[in-house]
């Protein structure tokens, strides 16, 4: 929200009113209380009125510093908040003096003065960012010309700016379609239903992190404004509606320093399923289908040879009219416990959509109406309206019971054999003329009822299904959402275009603090090119979840071309092979919040030419994937600086260069960074296997003097292998911890001879196969 009318003035009707000194000061061990009156306080007279800001200032956690702004503290509202990590708050280092305070925690340090108010942020003494002046400031707009409560005629804002420097660039808050870099935009933290190709989003997280290593979080379930480099070009502003604004500001130094500090505080991303990470077959949104169809769609793709893990039913496994009343459609669908058995015994999981909207014709609506489970209007009326579902109504997910209800409701699908939900919808949520159960306010609530809506669900699935095994396909989120995997990016287009903002928007969320992601592979609206879809395929099944999902379409591959299905084929197959790496990366996920797509500026922030980089991405520590978004066959990408080895072909690139080149409909940029160990499984028929069975380790581009490592993890989380190389001289020492024999295959390394193992030759590469468990000291001389 903007606020100013240039550098001098304020809009017509909107009043200002910063610190200008401290007045008063309290100083605890765990936390700092100032007093900032808005006026110098000259003399006696100058305290009788006026408008104070109270801070207070905390630290939750080594390198966090919170800072809460009141001016009337007795308008907080309590409910609802987000769910945080917040232990007893640490003790502070505190130093005051006569011209400023320094309070201090890990290597962070504010500094706020006394007499001209300013705010300075520090790491090790060295300058991070900076407010000062009208910054921080309480903002009335339709002022009235005094500092008196006008109660509803004036609207009241806090707002926080800090400047940026030369050359930073911010990024993240939740899933945007807009420029990757949020440097120059307006966003708005509000949920909304707006599809991939707007500036609304799904998934608003009032968080950002920039190029500089630091991170803020904004504590308000609220709508946010975020002003970044707009209002005033030199800085980012953030503001909320009332008198009071709550945020943490994170230290890295690094940007994955800062993800992992933000998750530490809202929550890690919980690690799901091995076989979550297998191909997911929707029915698609509006197409006609029943058993006959699912049944053609599963022994499809099985006879095909590709490997299908979970099938999906879209809403009309529901009577139309009537989601969500959890009912199989008995027209179609006679014998629903026979069919999910006949799908189950082919080795597929299941998965239905749901929603928490409830149809005046669901048989939920009466009973939920009758016992107060639905959201009522202030008027005690049942809240109602005709988008998505005619005389549709919403649970009320603040009533305990009602909590049950719905959680009831769906046990009794997983009871019939279902094994997850896609959580659809909760963006529309109304934000006036509502009541909830528990008095929560209803501006917060908008955006925070996707929490409670997918942690009822979650909770429930790992009630029945287990810890670990629990699952979504999620649409829309909030802060803490990361805890409740997977979120999907939304509804889509059929083109290139909706291909590359869907990845841009992916991206931007895993900037967030959410650990996985997925998309609608060939596009959800209208029909894709098979060029597209080919083109889809590929990049879905690099990204950390895979699903064929459409809207009035199947998306099976036989329905574009016979060489869809070969595609489909090649690149699932190919995931499972990658599976070890790819557990073991999402495995490192759920520990310290560092996503497994990751932007390249995320892993390689000290190079410029990645910050602006947002059509490739690194899948985990070593693999950099670049989808083609063009129907000429042309991949154009960027490699940092090393040597980079292609995947399927060995060829070796030096970066930093950007590359031009051709690819086949079998082929993408899958490049392996220099000094990488990536762990290849035994089968390519499934996504979930014993990762610790034959694994075959392949060495890349080891440098000398330099360590390369890897662990693969078996399908519980627990160690299977460990392996370590160093390369000295014309030598390659491994270290293998090893549970069952495996293979070490060296890249492009011609091997002379090597101390154990049975060694041959694959071309320009050393394989060398170990027998036995136990520990193995391996040289390969070269």
């Amino acid at each position: 929200m903007k606020f100013s009318n240039g550098c001098w003035l304020q809009k017509e009707g909107c009043a200002c009113f910063a610190p200008r000194e401290i007045y008063f000061t309290k100083l605890e061990n765990h936390k700092v209380t100032l007093l900032a009156p808005t006026n110098h306080i000259r003399h006696r007279g100058d305290t009788l009125g006026g408008i104070n800001l109270t801070l207070e200032i905390t630290s939750p956690a080594p390198d966090i510093i919170r800072v809460r702004t009141y001016h009337h503290k007795g308008t907080i509202t309590d409910a609802p908040a987000f769910e945080l990590s917040l232990t007893d708050e640490l003790s502070l280092s505190i130093v005051d003096s006569e011209e400023e305070i320094r309070i201090a925690s890990g290597t962070l340090t504010l500094v706020i003065t006394k007499k001209n108010w300013s705010m300075t942020w520090l790491r090790n003494g060295k300058f991070i960012t900076s407010s000062n002046g009208r910054d921080l400031a309480l903002m009335k707009t339709n002022w009235l010309g005094d500092a008196y409560d006008r109660g509803d005629n004036e609207e009241t804002y806090i707002r926080q700016m800090l400047s940026l420097s030369v050359g930073e660039l911010v990024y993240g808050m939740g899933e945007r379609f807009t420029p990757f870099v949020k440097n120059g935009q307006s966003v708005d933290i509000w949920n909304a239903d707006g599809g991939t190709s707007t500036e609304q989003s799904y998934k608003n997280i009032p968080f950002f992190l920039t190029n500089r290593g630091y991170g803020v979080f904004v504590n308000h379930p609220e709508k946010v404004s975020f002003e970044v480099g707009t209002e005033m070009v030199t800085k980012t502003e953030f503001s909320v509606e009332g008198g009071v604004l709550d945020y943490f500001f994170i230290n890295g130094p690094s940007m994955k320093e800062v993800l992992t500090r933000y998750t530490d505080l809202t929550g890690k991303p919980s690690l799901p399923a091995p076989w979550t990470f297998g191909l997911w077959l929707s029915t698609s949104f509006t197409t006609n289908y029943d058993e006959k169809t699912v049944m053609s769609f599963v022994d499809g793709m099985l006879d095909r040879g590709i490997p299908l893990r979970t099938f999906h039913f879209d809403c009309f496994w529901m009577k139309e009219f009537h989601w969500s009343d959890f009912i199989w459609d008995n027209r179609v669908f006679p014998d629903p416990e026979g069919m999910l058995k006949r799908i189950k015994d082919k080795g597929l999981k299941i998965c239905v959509w749901i929603n928490s909207y409830i149809a005046q014709e669901s048989r939920l609506f009466d009973e939920g109406t009758k016992k107060g489970y639905i959201i009522k209007r202030t008027n005690g009326q049942v809240w109602q309206w005709d988008m998505w579902q005619p005389g549709m109504a919403l649970v009320d997910f603040t009533n305990p019971a009602a909590y049950k209800w719905f959680q009831d409701r769906l046990e009794e699908l997983l009871d019939m054999g279902v094994d997850c939900f896609k959580t659809d919808f909760g963006e529309r949520i109304p934000s006036e003329d509502v009541v909830y159960y528990d008095r929560s306010d209803p501006k917060k609530m908008h955006n925070y009822y996707t929490y409670l809506y997918n942690k009822c669900v979650y909770e429930l699935l790992e009630r029945k299904q287990g810890k670990g095994n629990a699952v979504l396909f999620a649409r829309s989120a909030t802060a803490g959402g990361q805890k409740f995997p997977v979120h999907w990016g939304g509804d889509c287009w059929s083109d290139y275009e909706s291909m590359e903002e869907s990845l841009r928007g992916g991206l931007s969320l895993l900037m967030s603090g959410f650990g996985y992601w997925a998309h609608d592979i060939g596009g959800f609206e209208s029909t894709s090119t098979a060029d597209v879809y080919k083109r889809w395929v590929a990049f879905g099944l690099l990204s950390s979840h895979s699903r064929l999902h459409g809207s009035s379409s199947y998306r099976v591959p036989w329905a574009y071309d016979e060489e869809a299905v070969d595609v489909v084929r090649f690149f699932t197959k190919l995931k499972a092979r990658l599976m070890p790496y790819i557990y073991k990366t999402s495995v490192d996920t759920s520990v310290s919040g560092i996503p497994t797509m990751r932007s390249m500026v995320l892993e390689y922030t000290w190079d410029k030419t990645c910050h602006y980089v947002d059509k490739q991405y690194m899948l985990g520590d070593n693999l950099l994937v670049a989808p083609i978004f063009n129907d000429e066959s042309l991949a154009e990408y960027y490699l940092p600086e090393g040597t980079w080895t292609n995947f399927f072909t060995g060829k070796v690139k030096t970066g930093p260069a950007w590359v031009t080149e051709t690819h086949g409909y079998m082929s993408i940029p899958l490049m392996i960074k220099e000094n990488s160990v990536v762990t290849l499984g035994y089968t390519d028929e499934r996504p979930d296997y014993d990762y610790g069975k034959d694994p075959e380790f392949r060495i890349y581009a080891l440098k000398e003097g330099n360590e390369a490592s890897s662990v693969v993890y078996d399908m519980a989380g627990k160690e299977a292998f460990k392996i370590k190389a160093i390369k000295v001289g014309n030598a390659i020492k491994v270290s293998i911890a090893a549970a069952e024999p495996c293979t070490l295959r060296l890249i492009n390394v011609k091997g002379i001879s090597a101390s154990e193992g049975d060694l041959s030759q694959d071309g320009a590469d050393t394989v060398i196969a170990l027998t036995g468990s136990g520990n193995k000291e391996v040289t390969v001389t070269v």
